[in-house]
């Protein structure tokens, strides 16, 4: 028998981390996270403050956990690199976006929904 151990963590969407507590939860070095945000894949909460070091104030949403952690899949994974694994985060992103606004067309439209 075979015992699988599963980490959960509960995610208030209005939460907020910083830089390290990102490179903590996802396990990824904070130069690569800086690198996410250089090419968009990341956003911080509040853009940095002129005269600020580089990443000293940067805040993030708890819903860039997901995202962190899908960054650390597609590393070890596909060992991708910071643009590549940037362009995945993006079009996982659009996907996700796309399939809840499939769900919503089909809760609005059931008659239409497709028959398995």
């Amino acid at each position: 028998m075979k015992i699988e151990i599963t980490e959960a963590q509960w995610l208030d969407e209005t939460g907020e981390l910083t830089l390290e507590e990102l490179v903590e939860l996802s396990g990824l070095p904070s130069e690569l996270l800086i690198e996410l945000v250089e090419h968009g894949a990341l956003e911080p909460v509040q853009p940095r403050a002129a005269g600020a070091s580089r990443s000293s104030t940067w805040h993030f949403s708890a819903e860039c956990v997901v995202a962190v952690r899908t960054a650390s899949r597609l590393r070890e994974d596909f060992e991708l690199d910071a643009n590549a694994m940037s362009v995945a985060l993006m079009l996982v992103e659009r996907i996700h976006d796309l399939e809840a606004q499939l769900q919503e067309l089909q809760c609005q439209f059931p008659h239409l929904k497709k028959r398995a």
